[in-house]
């Protein structure tokens, strides 16, 4: 009589074993999400953010490399802390930064050139700092919206919304054969969804459980997903990728 021999469980190999994340932004919402996938599928994490305490609990919580507290907005700061990154990195993902809404006429002239320019400007700064620092088999991931994009009357948002996607086009091209993608997300449950909305979060959500075509509402988990599948993907680069539940269908 033969004896069948157990199987034996062979602990899956994570997408990006052995590689390094960089996530700025990362303290929090989808930047903590997206390092906290990428841990899970094998990589080492530095996480930046504005806020100190909250990025040195969530560097704890993820057993991060490093974290560097300081605003992605500054240039000097940005790119001294790219200068200090220990090369090479694998992938760079970049949620920091909150989109402004209101009447672009409304607007003082000197805040509306600073924030037109200021996630655009973002984007550039990066791509400048990884230079030199990114493999060439790496990545850069960038955020932007879909909302604003489909609609007038939303001010800055929608114009850098309509940008950013000929910007990623370009940078796909000269950082080559470092990949450049944009992922555009519809309304995301985060704190700082929370934080825009107050008082008219919970009706907002019900809207959107009852009328998105995947009937529940989009989590920061669900974009990380996403951000970790362009980071794993090598053929994926200058193009931007659409993740709002189906909102625009709907809209």
């Amino acid at each position: 009589m033969t004896t069948a021999t157990p199987a034996v469980s062979t602990p899956r190999e994570g997408e990006l074993n052995g590689q390094t994340v960089v996530v700025i932004g990362g303290s929090a919402g989808i930047g903590l999400a997206t390092a906290r996938r990428a841990r899970a599928e094998g990589a080492s994490v530095i996480l930046t953010g504005r806020n100190p305490e909250r990025l040195r609990q969530a560097a704890l919580a993820l057993d991060a490399q490093r974290s560097a507290a300081f605003d992605a907005n500054d240039p000097a700061a940005l790119q001294s802390f790219f200068r200090n990154l220990p090369a090479p990195i694998d992938h760079v993902m970049v949620t920091a930064g909150a989109p402004h809404y209101g009447p672009l006429l409304e607007m003082p002239l000197e805040e509306a050139r600073r924030l037109l320019t200021e996630r655009l400007s973002l984007a550039l700064a990066v791509a400048h700092g990884a230079t030199g620092k990114v493999r060439p088999a790496g990545s850069l991931v960038f955020m932007s919206g879909t909302g604003a994009r489909s609609r007038a009357g939303v001010g800055i948002v929608s114009i850098v919304a309509a940008a950013l996607p000929a910007l990623i086009a370009s940078l796909a091209i000269e950082l080559a054969p470092i990949r450049v993608n944009l992922i555009a997300a519809g309304f995301v449950d985060t704190p700082l969804s929370a934080s825009l909305l107050g008082d008219e979060l919970d009706n907002h959500l019900d809207e959107l459980r009852a009328t998105l075509p995947i009937r529940r509402v989009v989590g920061p988990a669900d974009v990380a997903a996403l951000a970790i599948h362009l980071m794993s993907n090598t053929a994926l680069t200058g193009a931007t990728y659409d993740i709002d539940g189906g909102q625009q269908l709907v809209s």
